[in-house]
């Protein structure tokens, strides 16, 4: 496996990396993830990285003018492995991944699997990285067309994303697969929810929304303030636990708008913690703007048995099914009224935190995302 990221960083695209190559293991595939030299090793995989960067230590997500170089360090360190691995089949995420695979497979001619998490262009677009009117739309557009092409097949991480390569990238139907992210039932359960509030110091007998990832505009946490400070005004009662990074920014907008009282910030949450810190909440919250992405968040938060309020779109209905609380896109005003109904119907919250869970279980473990990457392995090997 391929992965252009610094590995392990607690974040949705190192979950799915890190699930995929546990969840294969499990099933007798011997996998090594080459990658950056940030991060952390997670149990049971092994992990090879490139030389150490002393002045790059960029954890968060998006486009950097440092992923060139580190690209070509990557690039070093695929070939050497592969020299000493011998691998069937390359695996690569991203499209810097994909890039690097491609020449990679071009000395070695072994099969290249893409794994697709969204569009490149809208990601760096989404990023904030250039403007929709510059030039580098189209530079990154070609380069973009160009990787896609360049795999032998794709698998992307919802139904739209698929539809997405095929429509817009005029990529053949035939080579790419939908496998959405999923959930490992057996680490994301249920926890106590005593113990949860009591290691965050919150009182059990307040509300409590949940929210749990990447801190910036695109994952709508700058609406989600100002959704908070909606609610607020109505039910000052109600807490609000927000958990990732970077938040520097949001504790300060947070104090600005006068709503840190009511707010719990965590900071960047370990992987495995993170199922209990999210059991002290009776609502979770998901108000990702972005709609070139998936949203693996809603998959911890089912296994979880979180009730979830999120935006109406196809890849947040693709996870959530008919057990989710959809808003309007981008609506803030009805993103906080349906916060507020839910919250103030136990009934719902009861019915909804159950099928949640049950539909983690059966429709979203990683244990049936596995036999299916499986299938396509086996479909690329000669």
């Amino acid at each position: 496996m391929i992965a252009p990221t610094p590995y392990f960083s607690d974040r949705g695209c190192h979950v799915r990396i890190y699930e995929e190559a546990r969840s294969l293991t499990e099933r007798g595939h011997e996998v090594c993830i080459v990658t950056y030299h940030l991060g952390r090793d997670m149990p049971g995989v092994r992990v090879v990285r490139i030389p150490p960067i002393p002045w790059y230590d960029k954890l968060e997500a998006g486009p950097s003018w440092h992923k060139p170089y580190l690209d070509i360090l990557l690039l070093w360190k695929v070939l050497s492995e592969i020299r000493s691995f011998r691998p069937h089949l390359i695996h690569a995420h991203l499209h810097e991944g994909a890039l690097i695979g491609s020449i990679a497979t071009s000395f070695y001619h072994l099969p290249l699997l893409f794994d697709y998490q969204g569009s490149l262009t809208g990601e760096s677009l989404n990023h904030g990285f250039f403007g929709a009117s510059s030039l580098l739309v189209k530079l990154f557009k070609g380069l973009e067309r160009f990787i896609d092409r360049r795999a032998d097949h794709i698998i992307t991480s919802s139904a739209s994303g698929r539809a997405e390569l095929i429509d817009e990238w005029n990529i053949p139907e035939s080579r790419v697969d939908g496998l959405i992210d999923g959930v490992d039932t057996g680490v994301f359960y249920p926890r106590s929810r005593s113990e949860a509030r009591r290691e965050l110091g919150i009182s059990e007998q307040v509300k409590l929304v949940v929210y749990l990832g990447l801190f910036n505009r695109y994952q709508g946490v700058d609406l989600l303030l100002e959704v908070i400070a909606r609610i607020k005004r109505s039910a000052p009662e109600i807490r609000f636990l927000l958990m990732g990074f970077p938040d520097h920014q949001y504790r300060l907008k947070a104090e600005e708008l006068g709503i840190d009282g009511v707010i719990t910030f965590t900071g960047r949450v370990p992987y495995d913690q993170a199922p209990l810190y999210l059991s002290a909440g009776d609502l979770a919250v998901s108000p990702k703007l972005a709609s070139t992405e998936a949203n693996g968040k809603l998959f911890n938060y089912m296994a979880c048995g979180l009730p979830t309020v999120a935006f109406d779109s196809p890849i947040n209905r693709e996870i959530l099914g008919t057990d989710g609380i959809y808003v309007e896109h981008g609506n803030g005003p009805a993103f906080a009224d349906a916060i507020l109904g839910a919250l103030g119907d136990d009934n719902l919250l009861t019915s909804l935190s159950q099928k949640s869970r049950t539909r983690a279980i059966e429709v979203h473990s990683w244990e049936c995302r596995s036999r299916q990457l499986d299938s396509v392995y086996r479909r690329m090997l000669p």
